[in-house]
């Protein structure tokens, strides 16, 4: 399965530590020893898993934290791979505090980097929510694009949490 998919896709299987279930969608995480691997958005109707580790729990007691106040700062160890460009740009998101967005345009000409590369990074972000990459938006203030799709559902979860940021 392509790493740029944040939404798995239906009959996938993949082994998840964890299944939360949010207002948006069920979280899927995966974790690898002590680091956070994955973050995926899963169906709304997909039943949660209770944490199967203590790492896992930690994750699910840190998204329940953000969920109940969007400027909580996330403390995890990531595995978050990568190029070098795609992790300059995962750096970038991750200074976006809660309730702002900046534009491709913007994170493109910060990291002298182009916006379509912006929003490729974006798309290959394995860790939606921790990086969050919800808060890049179009230059002209529309959302752009969220999880390499521009429509559906995956835009649904990009106005959910940035609403619940008060954007």
């Amino acid at each position: 399965m392509s790493q740029h998919r944040r939404i798995a896709p239906a009959g996938a299987v993949r082994i998840y530590q964890a299944k939360l279930a949010t207002a948006f969608a069920v979280i899927g995480i995966r974790t690898e020893e002590d680091w956070l691997t994955d973050v995926d958005y899963l169906p709304l109707d997909t039943p949660p898993l209770a944490p199967q580790t203590p790492l896992a729990r930690e994750v699910c007691d840190q998204l329940l934290a953000y969920l109940a106040d969007p400027e909580f700062a996330f403390d995890l160890l990531l595995h978050i791979g990568g190029t070098v460009h795609q992790r300059r740009v995962w750096g970038a998101i991750q200074d976006i505090p809660a309730g702002a967005t900046r534009s491709y345009a913007d994170l493109a000409a910060q990291l002298h980097s182009a916006p379509r590369a912006v929003g490729q990074a974006c798309g290959a972000n394995r860790l939606p929510i921790i990086i969050p990459c919800h808060r890049v938006i179009a230059k002209n203030g529309g959302l752009g694009g969220f999880m390499n799709a521009s429509d559906g559902v995956p835009l649904a979860i990009k106005r959910w949490l940035l609403r619940h940021e008060g954007v």
